[in-house]
């Protein structure tokens, strides 16, 4: 089928269905005038018949009727095609120009008719979206260097390179200047800002590949190897706290360590284990917020003692007689 039966042809109005037809209705219709225009039917007609099975083609495949509804709409009131008038026949084809998009051959012999050339203007604005997207693969999909509708592009700027960094958690947390080796092999300077996190990408601008209009960038991703005692919750720090029974009991105020050093923390009388205390202030510092240290609390239970330290123990043990930590976990076990 020639490339210009498409623009020339309303496809819906021979087989009597409206634009927005679905597949039933399209198809209904076609099977209705197939039958009656059948050649071997009682006045039947072969042209006709032709005419019915070519507008069903394309309509019942949906890629083909959305690139046909694009190019009725255009040639109705977007981007125009005329004839022109053609330097000895030189000039490119209507068929040469489309072949690709109707999957004629194209060129002399094509079935198209020579001496056409597509001239586009708009009408009020800029042509179509669907346009676009109908033509891309001829005319704005030319490659690297390529932009709409074929048209060489400007310079391009050199490819973007992707790095990888290993940073300690107090190197996250504090801040830290690194060196990568280059696209070309030259040492690159890399400052880090303080409260990265892990797998972040840290943009360094042209210091990628080289190209016509000018360097891409360098893209690090910062991995943040593990704290043997802290661990990163958002700009929280956390670490797990161990206490004595006597301090869990009567209270206490402990040591406890921050990546600045080390701090007072009270711990209140009658602490459980896995009570989490919070350190305002001791955490990651990112731009103009600072997290907290989050300690959680954990009662280290002896595993050897000295008479001295058993006769205690069975003393309290006798002095609190009659104490079940269970009783409550049972009534709610009845429950």
């Amino acid at each position: 089928m020639a490339g210009q039966d498409w623009f020339e042809k309303d496809f819906y109005a021979i087989l009597g269905v409206p634009k927005d037809a679905d597949d039933a209705a399209i198809k209904k219709a076609y099977r209705k005038l197939a039958r009656t225009h059948h050649p071997d039917s009682n006045g039947g007609n072969d042209s006709r018949f032709k005419e019915v099975g070519e507008a069903y083609s394309v309509l019942s495949d949906p890629e083909q009727r959305k690139q046909y509804d694009t190019i009725r709409t255009m040639s109705a009131g977007g981007a125009r095609f005329a004839p022109g008038a053609g330097n000895g026949g030189s000039s490119a084809g209507f068929e040469d120009l489309l072949g690709n998009l109707f999957g004629g051959a194209g060129g002399t012999g094509g079935g198209g008719t020579r001496g056409q050339r597509v001239r586009f203007s708009t009408s009020g604005g800029s042509a179509s979206p669907d346009l676009e997207d109908l033509l891309g693969g001829m005319f704005g999909s030319g490659g690297p260097g390529y932009g709409q509708y074929g048209a060489p592009a400007g310079p391009r700027k050199g490819a973007d390179i992707n790095a990888t960094t290993k940073l300690s958690l107090r190197e996250a947390v504090n801040g830290s200047t690194v060196t990568l080796r280059g696209p070309d092999g030259t040492p690159i300077t890399a400052r880090i800002p303080a409260g990265v996190r892990d797998g972040q990408k840290i943009r360094l601008r042209g210091k990628g590949s080289p190209g016509e209009a000018g360097r891409g960038d360098l893209l690090i991703t910062v991995v943040i190897t593990p704290h043997p005692v802290f661990t990163r919750a958002g700009d929280d720090l956390a670490l797990t706290l161990p206490i004595t029974f006597d301090e869990a009991a009567l209270g206490a105020q402990v040591e406890v360590p921050t990546l600045d050093g080390s701090v007072q923390m009270k711990i209140p009388a009658g602490t459980p284990s896995g009570r989490v205390l919070r350190l305002k202030g001791r955490g990651v510092t990112n731009g103009a917020t600072t997290g907290d240290l989050l300690a959680t609390v954990q009662i280290v239970v002896p595993q050897r003692l000295d008479d001295e330290a058993r006769a205690a123990v069975e003393a309290y043990a006798k002095a609190t007689v009659g104490t079940d930590p269970r009783a409550d976990l049972r009534a709610r076990a009845r429950s």
